[in-house]
């Protein structure tokens, strides 16, 4: 059985990941915004180059990989939640200091990551131009 204190922590603890919530969105919706510039930059460096001929970006497939994106926001959504479960494992003896470290690691590795996607096409591109272009 829960005490006062572990329920009022437990309170405490998903009141404060919920009030970020709003400010972690945000950066998903920004990330994944200009990850699709540098996926669009790096797509029309590849056509116009010849490095990838078959490529192409269409209003089917920029609706197709925004909602993919939205979906993508939806689990890391529910991977938020880890924040608050991981604070009542842990149980930390400065419960401030874990949520803002635990925040900031969650929030960087959350916005960095829709940089991969143009980053593997990136490599892609420019391994296959050199293999076409050689040395």
């Amino acid at each position: 059985m829960l005490s006062l204190d572990a329920v009022g922590h437990s309170q405490d603890a998903k009141s404060w990941w919920e009030r970020r919530r709003l400010r972690y969105n945000i950066g998903l919706v920004v990330a994944g915004l200009l990850a699709f510039v540098c996926y669009v930059g790096v797509v029309d460096r590849g056509i116009s180059t010849g490095a990838m001929p078959g490529a192409e970006i269409t209003l089917f497939t920029t609706a197709f990989q925004a909602i993919g994106y939205l979906f993508m926001m939806a689990v890391a959504n529910v991977c938020y939640l880890a924040g608050p479960l991981s604070e009542s494992l842990v149980k930390p003896s400065n419960s401030a200091r874990y949520r803002r470290v635990t925040y900031l690691l969650g929030f960087w590795f959350s916005v960095l990551l829709p940089f991969s996607i143009p980053a593997l096409v990136a490599r892609s591109y420019l391994f296959h131009h050199s293999a076409v272009v050689g040395p």
